[in-house]
């Protein structure tokens, strides 16, 4: 059935590779592009937008039955209450999104839509003879367009194909991730808009850098001439002037003027041009836009084991797993009810990427052992309480209560005490 099941299909749900040429898609220009193109530009964002992308694919996906009995159930650690669901349609769609992909691939590859532009695009691809998808696709921000509707919200999609023709998709051919846009509810917003300048100025520092070294872009000063000379003395002099200087190779080489020449320094150096603390700042926007941790980029100026361990976790926290919740949403809430009624009564879930914090499950396993006896030494049921506080059934019992005897009653003065009681206290100390 398995092999039956991946032959259904094998072909993109739209194109691709250009079908013709069309001069108007070729010299098309979106802002989506070049916040995608900044990722090859940008040492820092690269390594930010990659592991993140990486570490959000490497995640375990599982399909669970949903609980029925209304009831609230507990996890023990390390276990889970509901039922995994290890044969279903869906699954295997989620665990081979495609032929040519992994789930691997196709996970990290629409998560560097979403870091770098704020959207990322499902396209499911379906037989004519089936309801439900049988393959999942990515598709690049910039080629997909919303048709708004002023009654329904959403009419469709559209995708724009390399050759600049347009391919109509339905509401239930795409499933779209996105940061919420504050300006428009139709399109995803990425970090990168926050900071292109930012990466503007890193990467053409870097262009500068590389001219300043290969071929002197920039004049180091000006050469001044007593008198007018014609074309052909100019181009002697520019072609000797080459020669001599440019390269590296002929960096520091000195000049030797003749005929009354003067040379006027007009050299911004890169000292002056602070490049070394412009790309430390940049690094620093790039990275706190994206709420990165520094020692993930691996600093170890200021770094020790305690605060990696913590960059590990606010890494895994904030950014992996909130990725993650992003992804089940969709796969819950868009994905399932596409398979109609085999859908329902399922959901997917994720194994937690977030790294164990021993001290403070050892600290909470403590707390929660002290609240259990507290409560069961104060007459609670020790099954309600093992079940309340999630932990497993210690069988612990309430030692008994200490039979407490009342002080004897003192005699009240004034009166005669009772002769019995005084003989009885008389036999006590004879006994000692």
């Amino acid at each position: 059935m398995t092999s039956t099941f991946r032959l259904l299909r094998n072909a993109s749900p739209v194109p691709y590779v250009a079908t013709r040429n069309n001069l108007l898609s070729m010299f098309r220009s979106d802002d989506k592009i070049d916040q995608m193109r900044a990722m090859g530009s940008v040492g820092t964002l690269f390594a930010i937008v990659n592991m993140t992308s990486e570490s959000v694919s490497q995640v375990d996906w599982k399909l669970y039955r949903k609980q029925t009995d209304n009831r609230r159930r507990y996890a023990y650690e390390g276990m889970d209450a509901r039922i995994e669901v290890t044969d279903h349609m869906a699954l295997r769609v989620w665990n081979k999104p495609n032929p040519f992909m992994t789930q691997q691939e196709f996970i990290e590859s629409y998560e560097q839509h979403r870091l770098l532009t704020g959207e990322a695009w499902w396209l499911t691809g379906r037989m004519k003879s089936l309801t439900f998808p049988t393959e999942l696709w990515p598709a690049r921000p910039d080629r997909m367009d919303v048709v708004p509707d002023p009654e329904k919200f959403l009419s469709g999609y559209t995708y724009r194909n390399p050759d600049g023709t347009l391919t109509p998709l339905d509401l239930n051919e795409v499933i779209q991730l996105r940061t919420p846009n504050p300006i428009d509810p139709y399109r995803g917003w990425g970090a990168v808009q926050s900071i292109l300048a930012d990466l503007d100025a890193t990467r053409l520092s870097a262009e500068w850098n590389r001219r300043f070294f290969y071929n002197d872009a920039r004049p180091g000063g000006i050469i001044e001439l007593p008198d007018s000379i014609d074309d052909g003395e100019f181009q002697r002099l520019k072609r000797r002037w080459v020669e001599q200087h440019r390269g590296v190779s002929n960096a520091g080489r000195v000049a030797i003027l003749t005929n009354g020449m003067k040379w006027i320094d007009a050299n911004t150096t890169q000292k002056d041009m602070q490049f070394v603390e412009l790309q430390g700042a940049t690094r620093e926007n790039i990275r706190e836009a994206f709420h990165f941790p520094k020692p993930m980029l691996g600093g170890v100026d200021d770094i020790n084991r305690a605060n990696a361990e913590a960059g590990e976790y606010v890494f895994t926290r904030w950014l992996v797993q909130n990725a993650c919740e992003r992804t089940k949403q969709a796969l819950n809430n868009d994905f399932l009810p596409m398979f109609g009624s085999a859908g329902e009564g399922v959901e997917f879930d994720y194994v937690s990427p977030v790294p164990e914090d021993k001290e403070a499950c050892n600290a909470e396993i403590a707390a929660k052992s002290a609240a259990y006896v507290a409560l069961v030494n104060a007459g609670a049921d020790a099954e309600l309480v093992s079940e309340y506080l999630g932990i497993p059934d210690l069988g612990y019992e309430a030692p008994p209560a200490p039979v407490v005897q009342a002080p004897p009653v003192p005699p009240v003065p004034g009166e005669e005490p009772d002769p019995t009681a005084r003989l009885n206290g008389f036999r006590k100390e004879l006994t000692r």
